[in-house]
């Protein structure tokens, strides 16, 4: 199973009033881990975005183990939990600077026409797509 790897500074405008960082912004680090992965493999959303087509989460699980704190530096790692050619699952375990696992969590996605929002085939979309995440996820 192929992993991507991504370290986040965490700045202190990500944390709370109890100095920990605030449980949404893990949610975008999830988004930044997702989009490395999708780089790593040698694909863009921009490009997909501008054929039209949206990737929407349609189902997002997060469970919260330790806290990362202003000055640490938080290790995203993203790798594709479940695929069938039309919804994908991303698998994400964030770390903090000790690593210990501070977040364990999950996203899917499906792909929709940005006009209609009618589902589309990712396989059949995206054959070259599809074949790098049936590889990634071994």
């Amino acid at each position: 199973m192929f992993v991507s790897k991504k370290e986040i500074e965490v700045r202190y405008a990500e944390t709370d009033q109890m100095g920990v960082v605030y449980h949404a912004n893990y949610l975008i680090w999830m988004e930044v881990g997702r989009t490395a992965l999708i780089k790593d493999l040698g694909f863009s959303y921009a490009e997909m975005e501008k054929d039209g087509v949206l990737s929407p989460v349609v189902d997002v699980s997060v469970r919260y183990i330790k806290p990362l704190r202003y000055g640490e530096t938080a290790s995203v790692h993203t790798w594709i939990e479940e695929y069938n050619g039309f919804k994908t699952v991303y698998g994400y375990e964030i770390f903090n600077s000790n690593g210990e696992t501070a977040v364990k969590g999950t996203s899917s996605h499906i792909c929709v026409d940005r006009g209609s929002f009618k589902p589309l085939q990712f396989r059949k979309l995206y054959p070259e797509w599809h074949q790098a995440y049936e590889e990634a996820k071994k």
